[in-house]
């Protein structure tokens, strides 16, 4: 039921998202990993990539698959963004 509301509110109000996958992102950079290798190894999808590139919500589990797949703690792929920090970015 959640998923269904927070999907109508993305559709009416656009996304809006309090999780950043900068750090992700960065990361891939600095260890020379595509996204396409990323996949690979954690196991995700083409369309949960998609996701992680635009922002949006991803379930645990990736989170999880990813976090093995490159040795690291979920604060070093995603990062809390405070929802006044959200409003400029519509």
């Amino acid at each position: 039921m959640f998923m269904r509301i927070m999907k109508l509110v993305n559709r009416l109000y656009g996304v809006i998202t309090l999780i950043s996958y900068k750090p992700l992102l960065k990361l891939l950079i600095d260890r020379d990993i595509k996204k396409t290798d990323l996949m690979k190894i954690a196991e995700i999808s083409s369309s949960t990539m998609a996701k992680i590139g635009k922002g949006e919500y991803v379930a645990l589990e990736v989170i999880d698959r990813i976090c093995a797949a490159l040795g690291v703690q979920p604060a070093n792929i995603i990062e809390y963004v405070p929802a006044e920090n959200n409003s400029d970015s519509k």
